[in-house]
């Protein structure tokens, strides 16, 4: 008896079933006894490496990795995948090399083992990170290969079955990563028997009173319907029979986690969950889909508003279905689901059906390509922040599309519930998305924040200069559009940091009669490593955002010969701020400076430089720090508006604020935000954030308040 032979018999009993004389029968059904062979071959490997090791529950380490493979046999997967998933755990728990696995199974298997095993050699700052560039891997990995994350599926949904034996609180914890993560995986691929199974498993380790009670219900229930539910059964396959239609009815069974989550969506009571009936009607062609319906629709009355049609509009995992909603015998609800037999397998296997076709055929290029433009996006994605960013905005990405609206030349986009035009926007492109400036709605201009409605038809405006508005991050709802934000205005920051950062140097540098063209890029790049930075660039980056003094700096630069502290010998003038330098200018909040205010500037770590009126109180406080100051002026022509804030005392009567608002809108002013910061009997006080051009754009709005009757005083806001 070989090594192998002898660790199945070591197998419990119970067990046993999930043994790989059982596998190997299972495949023998669907791939050819040569690729057979080849993963017999890899179960000998795998059980060679793993010898004597053993799960938490006592049972050699073999039987997980073979109740994976049977997993994605059952779904027919290929002969390299389940060789994969024999030795998916080979290189994270035992001493095999990735180039072990090369070698004896071919790059391809490597690379999919790879892509599934965690980075435990790499140091995180904590868990939740070492979580998060884990996953972020996989799901790399999987853009490079789909495959990767069905071995990962199959690999989480054995690890379920078996979660009795670990501890309460990683129990709790696997739970709750498998219906955040996992699940939403295999729905978003339209792996439904494995999103279903996940789910009820996560269900119950993360919630078991609450499972306990749903499923005693649930079997109570069944008892008591068998009789409806058959008499039901019988008289749609009369129907279909009566009209010569061929197809099978069956029963739908109920998903314990589904009807929880409906109980919290529709705070509606488990009774009333239970008690609807499901039926799934399973015909040959999609014109008899529609036949079918008319059918059931004569055969039992329809509810009002509870149609979807999944065959015309898929959804985003491919899953086409009819779904109607009747009313049966004494009013009972009946839910029915007509779909061809071809609908049927994609919506149990989802992108593995694609595995499932005959050689030859293409029956599953729209369920492949669907999957690839998603990895796609999750490739987009990773470019907008660290690994904790891109997990969650995964999550994000993951939940069911809601909303369905179209393009003005009337294509179909599929976004998620409450998303904008700006989301609408980037899912078109990401160009289209980084250049808006407008949208129309149903032929009508509506701010870019608005939420769209199904049917609407979108339109973007763009323009050829425009940019991101950081504001967009806090209403946007796709990951798309949050990454693509965020990866632009990172870079702006990198950009800006580096041209600031550079222009304040030269400055410092002019002071000691020096400038950057007369200093040699060795000697940067000398000081810049002294300083532990890799490149001049990261230091003009560091000075631009004020972790770095350029005084200090410029001192440092100069040549050993001229170290001694030196008196500054010229004056360059103040640095000319424009009105666009973005991320590492910023315009403080507490006096609101625009062009023609005298200005100060104060350098702030890691915020770069923040402008303030000379006048502002908060000033005071910087007076400590003189070596943080930075004299300032505006450049000519700043083509712009700004923040500013006006104090209006008014007299309280009917319709003053829209009075007001429209004055103000006469001088082609925007109102960003009103407030009422006091009120008595008489008068209030109301606050208003304006936007303007200059100090001469200002002055206009506040001598055409000034001359409303019921305007008391005006005055602009300082801290």
């Amino acid at each position: 008896m070989d090594y192998a032979s002898s660790i199945l018999g070591l197998l419990p009993t119970g067990r046993r079933s999930i043994g790989v004389t059982q596998l190997l029968n299972k495949l023998e059904t669907y791939l050819p006894p040569a690729q057979v062979d080849r993963i017999r071959e890899a179960y000998e490997f795998g059980a060679q490496a793993h010898q004597g090791q053993k799960r938490l529950s006592g049972e050699p380490y073999i039987a997980h990795p073979v109740a994976v493979a049977h997993i994605l046999a059952d779904l027919h997967l290929d002969a390299q995948t389940i060789i994969a998933a024999i030795l998916h755990d080979v290189m994270e728990d035992t001493p095999t090399a990735k180039d072990e696995i090369a070698e004896r199974f071919g790059q391809e298997v490597a690379e999919l083992v790879d892509g599934v095993s965690k980075l435990d050699q790499i140091q995180f700052r904590s868990r939740a990170e070492a979580q998060a560039e884990s996953f972020r891997k996989m799901l790399l990995a999987m853009v490079r290969d789909i495959r990767v994350i069905m071995v990962k599926l199959a690999d989480r949904t054995h690890n379920m079955r078996t979660l009795g034996a670990v501890p309460p609180a990683k129990r709790r914890t696997v739970a709750r990563e498998t219906l955040e993560i996992y699940a939403p995986i295999a729905n978003r691929l339209g792996i439904h028997s494995v999103k279903s199974e996940l789910e009820d498993l996560g269900f119950k380790a993360l919630y078991p009173s609450r499972y306990r009670v749903i499923e005693k219900a649930l079997k109570r229930a069944r008892g008591n319907q068998k009789q409806f539910v058959g008499k039901i059964a019988e008289n749609l396959r009369d129907a279909l029979a009566k009209a010569g239609i061929e197809g099978r009815v069956e029963g739908r069974e109920k998903h314990l986690y589904s009807i929880y989550q409906k109980m919290r969506r529709k705070r509606a009571p488990l009774a009333s969950i239970i008690d609807v009936f499901g039926f799934r009607i399973i015909v040959d062609s999609v014109d008899t889909c529609y036949r079918v319906l008319g059918l059931v629709h004569g055969l039992y009355r329809p509810m009002p508003g509870r149609f979807k049609d999944y065959i015309a509009i898929p959804r985003v995992n491919g899953y086409q279905s009819l779904h109607t909603t009747l009313f049966g015998p004494n009013g009972m609800p009946i839910e029915v689901q007509i779909r061809t037999e071809e609908m049927n397998r994609v919506a149990e296997s989802g992108i593995a059906a694609h595995w499932q076709y005959k050689t030859g055929e293409d029956q599953g290029r729209a369920y492949r390509d669907r999957a690839a433009e998603w990895l796609q996006q999750l490739m987009d994605m990773q470019h907008g922040g660290n690994s904790e960013e891109f997990m969650e905005s995964v999550k994000v990405d993951l939940f069911p599309d809601k909303v369905y609206v179209f393009t003005p030349r009337g294509e179909i986009r599929r976004l998620p519930r409450n998303a904008t035009a700006v989301d609408f926007a980037y899912s078109v492109h990401t160009d289209i998305g980084n250049h808006c400036v407008a949208a129309k709605v149903d032929r009508r201009l509506v701010p870019l924040r608005t939420p769209l409605r199904n049917g609407q038809t979108v339109e973007i405006i763009t323009a050829k200069g425009a940019t991101p508005n950081p504001a967009w991050v806090n209403f946007v709802v796709t990951a798309k559009a949050r990454a693509a934000i965020r990866h632009y205005l990172k870079n702006l920051k990198h950009s800006d940091a580096i041209e600031l950062g550079r222009r304040l140097l030269n400055q410092s540098l002019g002071e000691l009669s020096l400038s950057l063209r007369k200093i040699p890029d060795a000697r940067l790049q000398a000081v810049a490593t002294e300083l532990g930075l890799k490149s001049p660039d990261e230091l003009f980056e560091k000075i631009g955002l004020g972790e770095r003094l350029a005084p200090l700096v410029a001192r440092r630069l100069l040549p050993p010969d001229k170290q001694a502290p030196v008196e500054p010998v010229s004056q360059t003038g103040p640095l000319a701020i424009a009105g666009t330098e973005g991320m590492v200018v910023s315009y403080a909040r507490c006096c609101f400076p625009i062009p023609n205010d005298p200005i100060m500037a104060y350098l702030s770590s890691g915020r770069g430089v923040v402008i303030h009126r000379e006048a502002c109180n908060n000033l005071r406080n910087y007076r400590k720090q003189p070596e943080k100051w930075l004299s300032v002026t505006w450049q000519p022509n700043v083509d712009r508006l700004f923040n500013v804030e006006i104090r209006v005392h008014v007299t309280n009567r009917m319709g003053v604020l829209a009075a007001i608002a429209s004055n103000i809108a006469t001088t082609e002013t925007n109102i960003e935000h009103v407030a009422v910061d006091e009120r008595d009997v008489d008068a209030s006080t109301l606050i208003f954030d304006l936007q303007v051009r200059n100090r001469k754009h200002l002055a206009h709005v506040i001598k055409s308040l000034r001359r409303m009757p019921e305007i008391l005083r005006v005055t602009r806001v300082l801290a």
